[in-house]
């Protein structure tokens, strides 16, 4: 009874934080609203000492020879590009709204709409780069409405947020798990679209390259894709200007022929745009964490 007390206790605590910085901003402009909560969380990634040094950590695996102004710089643009991707998210139904911003491109868009034209799946992948919910925005607008594979949070008020937005951006959101798997696999196999972030650890993954260093890769995607004969399409949002805009990129589908070979070639390609773009990556992933 008190440890229950306890974690209820603790999840209000810890979310009041996130709750104070989206009261402060309410009634002015969405934009607005975005770019003072990314001023806020740059601020915090760049001076709070635990989120610096988990940043700093996975920077210096990748840059060994980056100078510490230039990373403690990358550090506070990442957390400001973050903290917009966050609001982005959370107020999701209007950012929807917005979607005739995005500069979209890419022969992967082809693909899409050619498998949506017969009733055919798809699975389109990406990672935690740019604004990943734009993906979504750009399809469902374009009446091809796309679930997404989702890592429920521990703290149930951040959870129903975050879940929220998420949901907003397309349906079916599914949960990380078998459940969530068994309706995965349902979803496709009857036409629908889902998104799938690639660049988390994945404990029973395969140890494949990712911006040089080996980490923990879920096949998942490539399975399925191989499986069900689906287009496995990357794509990618990279905010632009004064980033609220975005270059929604489809690239073409990665050619079927195993799943090691499809993910690796996922994984090169996000690691080339991460190396070009390093602030638009959420560098706190702990992605090759007890590798």
């Amino acid at each position: 009874m008190i440890s229950r007390l306890f974690n209820s206790l603790w999840h209000h605590v810890r979310y009041i934080p996130l709750l104070s910085a989206l009261s402060i901003s309410r009634g002015r402009a969405f934009d607005r609203r975005s770019r003072a909560l990314g001023a806020l969380v740059g601020l915090v990634v760049r001076y709070f000492p635990i989120a610096r040094r988990r940043v700093d950590r996975e920077l210096r695996r990748v840059y060994p020879d980056m100078p510490r102004s230039e990373r403690m710089d990358l550090c506070h643009k990442m957390g400001r590009n973050m903290g917009r991707t966050l609001f982005e998210i959370l107020h999701c139904t209007e950012f929807q709204t917005l979607h005739e911003r995005n500069i979209v491109s890419g022969p992967g868009l082809a693909t899409l709409q050619q498998a949506r034209a017969v009733g055919k799946g798809a699975i389109i992948v990406s990672g935690h780069f740019g604004q990943w919910e734009a993906i979504r925005s750009t399809l469902k607008a374009r009446g091809m409405e796309t679930g997404a594979v989702y890592r429920p949070q521990t703290n149930r008020h951040y959870e129903r947020r975050l879940f929220a937005g998420i949901e907003a951006g397309g349906k079916p959101i599914l949960a990380t798990g078998k459940i969530g798997t068994r309706a995965l696999v349902r979803h496709i196999r009857e036409g629908g679209f889902i998104a799938i972030l690639l660049d988390e650890k994945y404990t029973d993954g395969a140890r494949l390259p990712f911006l040089g260093h080996p980490a923990l890769t879920s096949l998942a995607a490539a399975q399925l894709a191989l499986k069900y004969d689906l287009p496995m399409v990357p794509a990618f949002g990279t905010r632009t200007g004064d980033g609220t805009q975005f270059n929604v990129e489809f690239d073409a589908a990665i050619a079927p022929s195993d799943s090691l070979t499809m993910t690796q070639t996922f994984n090169d390609n996000l690691s080339d745009r991460i190396l070009n773009d390093p602030d638009q990556w959420y560098w706190m992933l702990h992605r090759w964490k007890s590798i």
